[in-house]
């Protein structure tokens, strides 16, 4: 089992770090060249600017057992099709019960946006989001861990 972040934009990076050293999982950060990332004793995976450049090299990174935390369903549902277990920033672990609702829901906003109107973007976070990730992603380590 590894840990693979899509870390363009993911506010809980530091405790995905902090939690892969406390369980001694392999952490890997992937990201494109605008999100250089830097931090120690993680390997870095930095690949060209590009539509979904991140996204097709992390699900090539992919392994059955592995844990991905994103906040793209499409990703997710790669993922999934992998073996993997998706989680989000905000500790919504993605299932195959729940993947086909999200993509759905991403589809409608896509069309509303196409069309010109606005959807109200998501609120912003609190410390109480981060810890409701930490508990879901303690949940999902030690479940695969067992």
């Amino acid at each position: 089992m590894k840990i693979l972040i899509d870390a363009d934009g993911c506010p809980v990076l530091d405790i995905v770090i902090n939690l892969g050293h406390k369980y001694n999982v392999k952490t890997i950060i992937m990201c494109d060249t605008s999100h250089i990332i830097n931090k120690i004793g993680i390997e870095r995976i930095v690949l060209s600017k590009g539509s979904d450049s991140v996204d097709f090299a992390l699900i090539n990174k992919v392994s059955k057992g592995d844990i991905v935390v994103t906040q793209d369903y499409g990703l997710a549902a790669m993922v999934l099709s992998k073996g993997g277990y998706p989680i989000n920033q905000n500790g919504l672990i993605y299932s195959n019960e729940n993947i086909n609702q999200l993509l759905f829901s991403r589809h409608l906003s896509k069309k509303i946006r196409n069309s010109g109107q606005r959807i109200k973007g998501p609120k912003k976070r609190t410390k109480e989001d981060d810890v409701k990730f930490k508990e879901s992603f303690i949940y999902l380590i030690e479940k695969l861990m067992n």
